[in-house]
């Protein structure tokens, strides 16, 4: 069997190719050649990049066996993610690779903001010796506002508290508690500007935030102090940016990002208060080696249909630690719940999630059932990213539904789906125990408690005495061993389940037999796939 062809469309580090393992064939190629790239990605399954090759429509249309773009990046503008979504291929990158490069790279243009550094350098190469002109201020009991506490701004309030200054921040997002927790002060951002001898920015850029530091914004802050970006291009408004500098509105600036780049003809390239640097966010050899290994460990999960937490296009995002172990139960669920579905169409189906985990963004947990429902239904390998689609196109409604209140269980999770033939199913799973257990608790309504097995028998007919007896002898004298059994039922000679696990599949002819023996109206079995 041949392996999976991975292309490397650009120079990534050894280290990335040690990452992806013997288990691939990889390719390599000059991703800014189309045509060479092209005929690369006919038969590639895979393709890593860094920010020169452009995976747009039109390239991911000359691979029709591509199942993952790995950005070896944060950025991700030269791939086109919704066509890449609309064709089920997911798209990775590596968004922390880059973040200790990037908050140190923030504090070193506000260093050298406050020192004069580049400029003090670049005069006495020239033979100026001028103490005077470049004297600076000290960066001991300024304040430091942060726009955008996140993982980059938080690791540069700790390294800048450490220089004994006062850091405030605005985000909409945080929490009064992270705040904190971190050391900072809460304020708006007409507070910040206000207040702030260094203004570091550090947000995504969004319609909303495209242009946020505009001349309103510039004209806030203390004629004394500095605006840094070393975030997105755009963020500042460049062209007030100019004014503000041209006019001392505030004292001088840090980029590392423009709105073009390179930033060739812009008119800030000519101040003398302003330190400019060529997008060397993520420009150590840490960060180049953290993210090319970063999305290698992606794509060896995207190849094998596994959840990748840094998938750019698939709900869900970063995964909570008390959400994750719920995503392989939900995916057994899945099989378990098309098993007992197998008989007619699935028209719709509810997850339905009960209890603390409510707490978390499980939405995950959506795409694990989806995973799970269409692993042994379709011919293809069923991911993360292809799972809505196939749901999609087989006109299968989806809902989540959570709800805090769980009586029975800490955490419960159902499964709940209409058939074509008007009948419904459901299974519901939890974890149990210091162990965490994957356990089984509800199947059509009867309360049970089965730990999952590799291979799972389900059968409901009418209650009635002999009936373990029979299946008991018929598995027997097959050779077939119950490894556990549980029976469930609705009131005594009403209805009865039985869920047994078994230690080998079940031949198609004795279940007919099992069936036909104990009349039962389901006769099921489940083979979980890992």
């Amino acid at each position: 069997m041949s392996k999976p062809v991975v292309l490397i469309a650009e120079e990534l580090s050894p280290a990335t190719v040690d990452a992806l393992g013997p288990d691939f064939d990889i390719h390599h190629v000059d991703g800014t050649d189309r045509s060479a790239l092209f005929a690369e990605l006919a038969t590639a399954q895979a393709v890593l990049v860094r920010s020169a090759t452009k995976m747009d429509a039109e390239a991911i249309k000359a691979a029709p066996h591509l199942k993952v773009i790995a950005r070896a990046g944060v950025g991700l503008d030269n791939v086109d993610i919704k066509a890449a979504t609309a064709a089920g291929v997911m798209v990775v990158n590596a968004p922390t690779s880059n973040i200790i490069s990037a908050a140190e790279l923030t504090v070193g243009h506000i260093l050298s903001l406050a020192r004069h550094i580049p400029a003090a350098s670049g005069a006495l190469a020239d033979g100026q010796w001028k103490r005077s002109k470049y004297t600076g201020v000290e960066l001991y009991e300024k304040t430091i506002g942060i726009i955008g506490l996140g993982r980059i701004g938080a690791l540069i309030t700790a390294r800048l508290q450490a220089f004994g200054t006062n850091v405030i921040a605005y985000d909409p997002y945080i929490t009064s508690a992270r705040a904190q927790q971190l050391g900072v002060t809460p304020v708006t951002l007409d507070e910040l500007l206000a207040q702030s001898d260094f203004v570091t920015i550090h947000m995504p850029k969004t319609p909303e935030t495209t242009g946020m530091i505009g001349a309103a914004q510039l004209k806030l802050m203390k004629p004394t102090a500095f605006v840094v970006n070393v975030a997105r291009g755009g963020l500042i408004d460049e062209d007030a940016l100019h004014e503000a500098l041209l006019a001392g509105t505030i004292a001088g600036a840090g980029l590392d990002v423009f709105v073009s780049e390179p930033p060739t003809g812009s008119p800030l390239l000519g101040l003398d208060n302003i330190i400019t640097t060529p997008h060397l966010g993520a420009s150590t050899d840490e960060a180049q080696e953290k993210a090319g290994v970063s999305v290698a460990k992606s794509v060896r999960l995207a190849l094998s249909g596994e959840l990748v937490p840094d998938a750019v296009n698939v709900a869900g995002g970063v995964i909570d630690p008390y959400v994750r172990p719920g995503i392989p139960l939900v995916e057994k669920l899945g099989q378990v719940f098309s098993g007992l579905a197998a008989h007619s169409p699935l028209t719709s189906v509810d997850v339905e999630v009960r209890g603390e985990l409510v707490e978390y963004d499980v939405s995950v947990l959506k795409l694990a059932a989806l995973k799970g429902i269409f692993t042994n239904v379709v011919s293809e390998t069923v991911s993360y990213v292809n799972a809505p689609l196939l749901a999609e196109q087989r006109g299968v409604t989806v809902r989540m539904l959570t709800d805090a209140e769980s009586p029975e269980y800490r955490n419960v999770i159902t499964l709940r789906g209409a058939l074509a033939d008007g009948s419904q199913v459901s299974v519901s799973g939890t974890l149990t125990g210091t162990k965490q257990i994957e356990k089984i608790v509800e199947i059509n309504g009867y309360d049970v408690e089965v730990p999952f097995a590799k291979n799972l028998i389900v059968m409901l007919y009418a209650d009635r005495p002999g009936i373990v007896a029979i299946y008991g002898r018929e598995f027997g004298d097959a050779k077939i061993n119950i490894a556990g059994m549980q029976i469930a039922r609705d009131v005594a000679g009403g209805k009865a389940l039985s869920v047994l696990t078994v230690d080998s599949e079940v031949p198609v002819g004795l279940l007919v037999a099992v069936r036909t023996a104990i009349d039962a109206e389901i006769m099921v079995e489940i083979d979980l796939t890992d």
